[in-house]
């Protein structure tokens, strides 16, 4: 490992040139909505980790992921690349599909590895698991891997226990499937997996991890998609039913005890003020699922949808030295992620087209933002329809808008309408109407420039697109989902260890 300085804007973020290259641990929550957080104005939720990092860190109110659901945001958060680029649509993959993020997209991981750094995930992975495991986080630059190879709620969960002592998860999940596995690294660990003893297994190879890269003097990049706050809600004894907010959240407050654990690690280590923490989320609220499905705050619709409700996200950033306390109204995205990262450990950026922007004068000046624009693009994007709505500046325009069955709960039918074509598009002042309530009147001289730069910046951006091969068009394959025992009968349900 070679020595750097690390110098930005005069500011000294390393004491010497031979001091280690800065640390990063990424926290990625999952369907949470932007008013859940205690330190997003939310009433009952218990968050003291999470709000102790948005007291002493940056918090975003203008962060957004690239898709309102599960697959295709990690991929976007993990590559810089919108999820069209990478092939990582419509929609999620499955414990049998047989696509996955493609092996010659590079993620952070693979940009980081190369200047010496120890590289983990623990959690939900849900970029394709495939032939031989040859999707899994192994195959994708980082060195190790212990936790579900997708969503939680892809295996049956009837009969299985989400809260202590004995408390049957709630609904039924997906059935005909094999129970959701357990794994480290390439192997199934437990199948199916103990709901209750999950957090506790992630938090301690965490601690484990931290300390052993430090003893190593090696820096590193662990990556955390928790499975909380999705459907079906759980969690172990340290938190189920000490939280105000019923199951919902308990399991967020699991999450949020699982952070303090790991803030505790990196301050027992020594490596606290050269360690960046980052935590959002992938989407915004699962409001089908009512009380259990967490909330979006004041903006409108939730997961599925493009509405702010559904991509617009909390985000924390944590760097005791480095990032001065304070609130952010700057436009960033996951997408902002990996080139950020690469700046500060000084690593080379892939020679692809990126999306994403460097936030680094934002963190360390809470400067202005170099991102302009963020592109929505539906669940189900397509060359046809391409964009469904532009951000520019404060102004938001809506060329299309559609609901989804997973905010189907909602009382504003908006949230589940069909597909509605805008022409003119609906146009909105996120500053004045963070809730998409009132749009604006087109026949203005002042919103006609808006819009006619808008429709030049969409058509500039849908130019540049080239759609990858969609992984999720490749279907599925029943004999690729994980088994402990290959050889069993009758599969699924013989699928036990």
């Amino acid at each position: 490992m070679g020595s750097s300085c690390f110098a930005f804007f005069g500011i000294l973020l390393l004491c010497t040139c031979s001091a280690s290259p800065p640390n990063f641990v990424l926290l990625f929550a999952d369907d949470l909505g932007f008013g859940d957080l205690g330190c997003y104005g939310h009433p009952s939720s218990l968050t003291p980790n999470l709000d102790r990092l948005a007291a002493e860190g940056l918090r975003f109110t203008d962060f957004y992921s690239t898709c309102p659901v599960c697959s295709p945001s990690r991929a976007s958060l993990l590559t810089g690349r919108y999820q069209t680029r990478s092939g990582i649509y419509p929609g999620v993959l499955y414990p049998g599909s047989i696509g996955g993020l493609p092996l010659n997209e590079t993620t952070i991981a693979e940009v980081l590895r190369p200047l010496g750094y120890a590289t983990a995930v623990i959690g939900k992975w849900h970029l394709g698991l495939g032939h031989n495991g040859m999707f899994l986080p192994t195959k994708q630059g980082f060195d190790h891997f212990l936790g579900i190879p997708y969503s939680h709620d892809m295996g049956p969960c009837k009969n299985l226990t989400c809260f202590p002592p004995d408390i049957k998860c709630y609904g039924v999940c997906d059935i005909n499937t094999v129970t959701v596995p357990l794994m480290q690294n390439e192997v199934i660990k437990q199948q199916p997996v103990n709901f209750l003893d999950l957090e506790r297994s992630y938090s301690d190879f965490a601690t484990n991890f931290i300390t052993t890269s430090v003893e190593k003097k090696q820096p590193f990049f662990l990556y955390y998609p928790t499975h909380h706050t999705h459907y079906p809600q759980y969690a172990g004894i340290g938190a189920a039913g000490q939280s105000l907010r019923g199951p919902f959240g308990d399991s967020l407050l699991e999450f949020d005890n699982t952070v303090g654990h790991l803030m505790a690690t990196l301050e027992r280590t020594g490596v606290i003020n050269n360690t960046l923490v980052f935590f959002t989320s992938d989407n915004g609220p699962e409001l089908m699922r009512m009380s259990r499905g967490g909330n979006a705050g004041p903006l409108k619709c939730g997961k599925g949808t493009t509405y702010e409700g559904g991509m617009r996200e909390p985000a924390i950033a944590y760097w005791p030295g480095i990032i001065k306390p304070g609130v952010t109204h700057e436009m960033a995205s996951t997408l902002d992620i990996l080139p950020t990262l690469a700046r500060l450990a000084g690593a080379e950026l892939p020679q692809v087209m990126l999306d994403g922007v460097d936030m680094t004068d934002i963190l360390v000046k809470q400067g202005k933002s170099k991102r302009e624009t963020v592109m929505f693009y539906p669940v189900n994007p397509s060359e046809d329809y391409g964009l469904f709505a532009v951000r520019l500046g404060k102004y938001k325009a809506h060329f299309y808008t559609q609901g989804a069955f997973h905010s189907s709960t909602t009382p504003d039918k908006d949230c589940s309408a069909l597909r509605k074509t805008h022409d003119p598009p609906l146009i909105f002042d996120l500053e004045a109407d963070p809730c998409e309530l009132y749009p604006l009147s087109v026949d203005t001289p002042d919103i006609q420039s808006v819009l006619q730069q808008v429709k030049t910046v969409k058509e500039q951006f849908e130019s540049s697109m080239v759609f990858g091969e969609s992984q999720m068009a490749k279907g599925k394959d029943p004999s690729l989902e994980p088994c402990c025992n290959p050889e069993c009968s009758p599969k699924p349900s013989c699928c036990q260890c």
